[in-house]
């Protein structure tokens, strides 16, 4: 699949919440990124998970702008990235380590799951998800996930 597909996909589903929450959203897709193999619908939600934790992340900002950036990459030939960027309250250093655990947020109410949920369908694609504190302000999530080759084709379930 064309993971600049899926993040389109994305974007169509959260555009109303982007709206509500007067969140810019920026789009930064590479042309020419290879294919991935995986579930579309996993990826997309995990997409939409991370898009929508932004959000939150964001609603409590009103001292600069809400700026929510989404971008593709190839940074080497054997992995896509996708990165969700966004100038929110951003993550504590304590709690970088805790992040994808079950049950840990840093939500007011929130049930911890859906990070850790995202990390498992990641590493289910044989990817990585991982978080950074954004520089001044907020988090940025990578998604990288392998890109198919003929090997990998070869070895995929049918």
């Amino acid at each position: 699949m064309d993971v600049n597909e899926v993040i389109r996909d994305v974007v169509s589903l959260v555009r109303a919440e982007l709206r509500r929450h007067d969140v810019v959203l920026t789009l930064e897709l590479e042309a020419e990124l290879p294919m991935v193999r995986g579930d579309r619908i996993q990826l997309q939600q995990v997409i939409l998970n991370l898009a929508m934790n932004a959000i939150d992340a964001m609603a409590a900002v009103v001292d600069r702008p809400r700026e929510l950036r989404i971008r593709s990459g190839q940074p080497d030939g054997d992995h896509v990235t996708i990165a969700v960027q966004d100038s929110g309250v951003g993550i504590e250093p304590d709690d970088l380590d805790r992040l994808f655990n079950a049950f840990f947020s840093t939500k007011p109410g929130g049930m911890g799951m859906g990070l850790s949920i995202s990390r498992s369908i990641v590493e289910a694609h044989g990817g990585r998800l991982s978080a950074t504190p954004n520089a001044p302000h907020g988090a940025c999530f990578y998604i990288s996930l392998p890109a198919a080759t003929p090997a990998l084709e070869r070895d995929w379930p049918k």
